[in-house]
């Protein structure tokens, strides 16, 4: 029977830039899986791991950023053939103040894009509908009135 797994997150990493957002997008390197397509930080939760802290370690991992606050966002499911599971994407922002990415070995080339730029360059339509749903939710740099419900660390 197919497994169904809360096993990967998707940290959208956003760096606020005057009134507008920049959101990085990470180009797949030779070698790794959908070598070329561009993507969000994406990757495993370790077995013990809650989801935030899976979000924190992958972004530290693939960008050598670190979250100034960090949403929980949406759960987006994809199917995956290998291990015969639908696996469950627990979706995250993260703000960053800071610029200055450090790839890890999975990726060999970034972009800070506008919300827009960045819907339209990720390979999976399921980014840039994750995106939409962050542009609502924290439009104003903030959770709002659900900020107690959203707002992770």
């Amino acid at each position: 029977m197919t497994r169904i797994r809360a096993g990967v997150v998707d940290v959208y990493v956003i760096r606020p830039v005057s009134r507008s957002w920049r959101v990085l997008a990470l180009r797949r390197a030779r070698g790794t899986r959908s070598t070329g397509s561009w993507e969000t930080v994406h990757g495993r939760i370790e077995r013990d791991e809650k989801p935030p802290a899976a979000a924190v370690r992958e972004l530290r991992e693939e960008t050598g950023l670190s979250a100034e606050r960090l949403y929980s966002i949406t759960v987006n499911p994809f199917y995956l053939n290998a291990s015969d599971s639908v696996q469950l994407a627990v979706v995250f922002a993260a703000f960053v103040d800071v610029a200055a990415v450090r790839l890890g070995d999975e990726h060999d080339a970034f972009e800070w894009l506008t919300v827009a730029r960045a819907a339209s360059r990720f390979t999976w339509p399921r980014e840039g509908e994750a995106l939409a749903h962050i542009r609502k939710l924290l439009s104003r740099g903030n959770a709002g009135v659900v900020e107690d419900v959203l707002r992770v660390q």
